[in-house]
C-alpha cells in the first residue's frame, strides 16, 4: 500500500462517538462530513437521532460502540461517567485508543489513563476550547496530553474537531490547562455580570452596557502585552516591579467596587474575593510592588 493509500486510509476510519450532548453531535457531524464512519451511542438513545439521520450507526451497547473502531471518543459530564458507561466493556477496551474530551479534575485524567492502561487500551486527555458550533472551523483547538505517539497516530482524524496542542506526557496537563482557561472565562463572565448589573442600577439597559464592557474586557490582553514583551517573564523570575499598577493601587480601586457593589445592594461574593487578594498582599508589605504580586496568595505563599 502506498503512502497516498495509507493516507486515505486514515482518513477515512472508523471512530465511535460515546456521549451526545451538543458537543458530541457536533464532533459526530464534523467527522461524518470528512468521510468517517461514525458509531455513537448515549445512555438516552433519543439524542442519537439527528446525528443516525446524518449518516451515523447507533450501536446497542456500549461494548457494541467500542468495538466498532480503534478510536473512541468520549463526551461526557464527567470522568466518572465514563466508568459507569464503559465498566460494561472493559473486555473491549484492549488495543483501542480513549480520547476523552470530558471535563473533569487532573488527578482524574491521570486515574483514569492508569485505568485504561489495565485493561491494555491507551489514553488521551483533552479538552476542547470552543462551544460546539465552531467545533470542526478554523478557530477550533484542542489541547492535549499523554503520549505523543498516540496522539500522532490519530492526527488527521482529532485535527478536524480543531487545531491539536499537545502539552506533554503527563495526562492531567490537558486537563489542568482547560480548567485554567475555564478559570478565566467563567471569572470574566462573572466580572461582565457584575458589572451589568451595576450600570443596570442607573437605568442603563444590558444592550447599551455590554458592547462597552466587552470593549474593556477585549483590551486587557493587549494592555497586557504591552506591559512586557514576553507576558509571565518576570513572574517566572519572581519580579513585580511597582512602575506601574501597584498593588495598594489597585487595592484602593477593588476597595472603591466593593463599596460601590455594598451602596447598590448588589451580590459581593465577586468584589469581596478580588478585594481579598490585594488585601493580603498589602497585609505581607507588598503594597509598592506590581499588582501581580496577589499570584503569592493565590499560591498560598507570602
Amino acid at each position: 500500500m502506498n503512502e497516498q493509500q495509507n493516507r486515505t486510509t486514515r482518513q477515512n476510519s472508523a471512530v465511535t462517538v460515546i456521549g451526545l450532548g451538543p458537543m458530541g453531535q457536533a464532533m459526530t457531524r464534523t467527522l461524518l462530513t470528512a468521510g468517517h464512519p461514525v458509531t455513537v451511542w448515549n445512555r438516552t438513545a433519543s439524542r442519537a437521532d439527528g446525528v443516525v439521520t446524518d449518516g451515523a450507526t447507533l450501536a446497542a451497547t456500549p461494548s457494541e460502540a467500542v468495538e466498532a473502531s480503534d478510536l473512541v471518543i468520549l463526551s461526557l459530564t464527567d470522568y466518572q461517567a465514563m466508568y459507569d458507561i464503559l465498566d460494561s466493556a472493559t473486555a473491549s477496551l484492549a488495543g483501542r485508543t480513549l480520547v476523552n474530551l470530558s471535563s473533569d479534575t487532573p488527578d482524574h485524567s491521570r486515574q483514569a489513563a492508569t485505568w485504561a492502561a489495565g485493561h491494555d487500551a491507551t489514553f488521551l486527555t483533552g479538552g476542547v476550547m470552543v462551544p460546539a458550533p465552531m467545533v470542526g472551523t478554523k478557530a477550533a483547538y484542542v489541547y492535549y496530553s499523554g503520549r505523543d505517539q498516540v496522539k500522532e497516530s490519530h492526527l488527521a482524524t482529532l485535527t478536524l474537531l480543531g487545531t491539536p496542542k499537545h502539552l506533554g506526557e503527563d495526562p492531567g496537563l490537558a486537563q489542568m490547562m482547560y480548567q485554567a482557561q475555564l478559570a478565566v472565562f467563567l471569572t470574566t463572565l462573572s466580572g461582565l455580570m457584575h458589572a451589568t448589573a451595576m450600570l443596570g442600577t442607573a437605568g442603563m439597559k444590558a444592550k447599551e452596557a455590554l458592547p462597552e464592557l466587552l470593549s474593556a474586557a477585549d483590551s486587557i490582553g493587549d494592555i497586557l502585552r504591552a506591559g512586557e514583551q514576553n507576558p509571565g517573564t518576570t513572574l517566572d523570575a519572581g519580579e513585580h516591579p511597582g512602575d506601574l499598577s501597584t498593588v495598594t493601587m489597585m487595592g484602593a480601586t477593588s476597595d472603591h467596587i466593593v463599596e460601590t457593589s455594598t451602596s447598590l445592594g448588589l451580590d459581593l461574593a465577586l468584589p469581596l474575593a478580588v478585594q481579598a487578594h490585594y488585601q493580603r498582599a498589602i497585609e505581607n508589605g507588598h503594597g509598592r510592588d506590581n499588582w501581580t504580586r496577589i499570584i503569592d496568595s493565590i499560591r498560598g505563599t507570602r
